[in-house]
């Protein structure tokens, strides 16, 4: 009776799959441990961070002015409000000229979209290298698992030679040529061994674990989608919506905008407004208001800061199709190769694979 309270009263028992046994389970790892990705993590943190603050007014300035602090020589100097001639406090705010603050906001939230840009496009390139690292994890072990086959084959086989030749019924070069095969057989799985480990090796940095970190068996792989859906056109339009890397640079091209936008408003003035109550002994006896404007007079600067500006929304489109060209050759590049792959696949396993079974 208590096995049975105790049976029902126990959790239910989680399953978790073994890393390396498929490409989910390593993707889900190093979502969670890879450092690299982290990094871009925090570089968005850091970018949402900044934005915060963005397009916020400056601190506001106190001044404080002691008038007549000797009182004409008949005291000694004092800061005391009350014994000095009087004590001006002047408290000035800043004001940018209209619409700087405005787009200060809004480059400090596009800077926020290319730093998620790059972390997604910093997790693809992650993913794709597991993905890749998987794929060689799942051949080496295949590879391993036949050529063990053919290990223990041919040790049948050159047993049987060996056989026939003491019966004389096979001549002496059959029993050698069946041990130089076998011999080969033992060198490739030494090389498959080796192999196995740099792969395994390989796996495991990306997802932050030792070296030596063990990585199940892999399940096979998928088989490669039909030809009818390697459409190029198709493809690189969904590419040119969704490429994360298209999108940081995108992101990075508008914030150049806004920033020659925002260099240009530096052709008009800023402002200071503030105010000044006067303190004479322990009284306020007179109020002041005060305005102040930036002359902008450094033409020769200024100029050369918005020809700055302008170059850098000529680099950030420039980068932009950079971007897109590299896309669509890779895109194509991929495509080409994926369908060599399938036909490939297609001929071993209608006619090279029967006839080497045979």
């Amino acid at each position: 009776m208590f096995a049975g309270a105790g049976a029902q009263a126990a959790p239910r028992a989680t399953h978790t799959v073994p890393i390396g046994v498929s490409v989910k389970s390593l993707l889900d790892t190093a979502r969670t441990r890879n450092p690299e990705y982290a990094a871009m993590q925090f570089e968005v943190d850091a970018a949402a961070a900044r934005a915060e603050g963005a397009g916020r007014l400056p601190d506001p300035r106190l001044r404080v002015e002691w008038m007549e602090i000797t009182q004409a020589g008949e005291q000694n100097p004092t800061l005391l409000p009350s014994r000095t001639g009087s004590t001006v406090y002047t408290l000035m705010q800043e004001l940018p000229w209209f619409g700087k603050r405005a787009l200060q906001r809004d480059i400090a939230d596009l800077d926020i979209q290319g730093a998620k840009g790059r972390a997604a496009w910093a997790w693809a390139d992650i993913a794709a290298r597991i993905k890749v690292g998987f794929a060689q994890w799942v051949s080496v072990h295949e590879n391993t698992r036949l050529n063990q086959e053919i290990l223990d084959l041919l040790t049948r086989l050159e047993k049987v030679a060996q056989v026939r030749y003491a019966a004389g019924l096979a001549v002496q070069a059959d029993a050698i040529r069946a041990q130089v095969e076998l011999t080969m057989v033992k060198n490739e799985l030494i090389a498959l061994e080796n192999e196995q480990r740099m792969t395994a090796a390989r796996l495991n940095m990306l997802l932050a674990r030792p070296a030596d970190a063990a990585l199940a068996a892999p399940s096979p792989l998928h088989s490669p989608p039909p030809a009818a859906r390697l459409d190029a056109a198709v493809l690189l339009a969904r590419a040119r919506a969704n490429n994360p890397q298209l999108a940081s640079d995108e992101a990075r091209r508008q914030a150049a905008e806004k920033s020659r936008d925002l260099v240009l408003r530096n052709r008009y003035p800023d402002f200071s407004i503030g105010v000044a109550p006067t303190q004479v002994r322990n009284s306020i006896r007179d109020w002041g208001l005060m305005l102040e404007v930036s002359i902008p007079f450094q033409q020769s600067t200024r100029r050369a800061n918005e020809r700055e500006a302008q170059a850098m929304v000529a680099a950030a489109a420039a980068r932009l199709e950079a971007t897109a060209n590299q896309l669509q050759a890779e895109l194509a590049e991929n495509i080409s190769g994926l369908d060599a792959a399938r036909r490939t696949g297609e001929i071993i396993r209608a006619n090279l694979l029967p006839q080497t079974e045979l």
